[in-house]
């Protein structure tokens, strides 16, 4: 049995991130049974980001998996076994959000090597980094996943990137103080493009499934 980890980094259940997912997980299980998919969801643990407690340095007991003790133990140690990886998150501010961050510092810091300043992971395994924004192709101020992505590039190999843009932001946009947007714009451009996005991200999953089956 193959493994697939999704990280579900958007806050929001049921919107555009999850729903990326979603359709990943279900393009990746469709291509055989022999494929699991499991999703963990950040905002829903208590968890810290890295502590610097620099116990992941040790000489004689260093390792790629970091050691500090809390909710993200446990997945931090499944990835390390997996054999795909899947990132997800909406883009605020130009970035992943805080909890995407805090756990990219978890699992990238103990693969760094301050000896030779090599990245180090378990095992390299396929990788997508998935955005979704409010931005468009030729307007957006995204960094992405940023320094983080050289790591895992480094580590597990260069990732794949799926992006969807100009997102809806609120289910009813006459609820909000939003009129910086046109939700007429913003209905058109999902009605065009949300469904291709989706597709793309199921397509994705079963390059994953197929990719990690050989």
């Amino acid at each position: 049995m193959k493994k697939i980890i999704i990280i579900d980094g958007g806050p929001r259940r049921g919107m555009n991130t999850a729903q990326m997912l979603q359709h990943f997980a279900e393009g990746a299980q469709s291509v055989s049974d022999d494929v699991e998919v499991k999703t963990v969801r950040l905002y829903d643990m208590d968890f810290k980001g890295c502590m610097s407690c620099m116990v992941c340095k040790i000489k004689g007991k260093a390792s790629n998996i970091c050691k500090f003790k809390d909710a993200l133990t446990p997945v931090l140690e499944e990835i390390a076994q997996a054999d795909g990886l899947v990132l997800g998150s909406p883009i605020y501010f130009g970035d992943v959000t805080g909890k995407m961050r805090i756990f990219l510092e978890r699992l990238a810091f103990p693969w760094l090597s301050y000896n030779d300043y090599s990245m180090t992971a378990p095992k390299p395994m396929p990788v997508v980094l998935m955005e979704t924004m409010n931005g468009t192709p030729d307007r957006n101020n995204s960094q992405g996943y940023g320094s983080m992505e050289y790591c895992i590039a480094r580590a597990l190999g260069e990732p794949e990137h799926l992006i969807a843009y100009n997102t809806y932001q609120v289910k009813d946009y006459s609820r909000f103080e939003l009129a910086g947007f046109s939700e007429e714009a913003k209905r058109q451009y999902r009605d065009a493009h949300w469904q291709e996005d989706l597709q793309k991200a199921f397509d994705a999953g079963r390059r994953m499934a197929e990719k990690i089956l050989g």
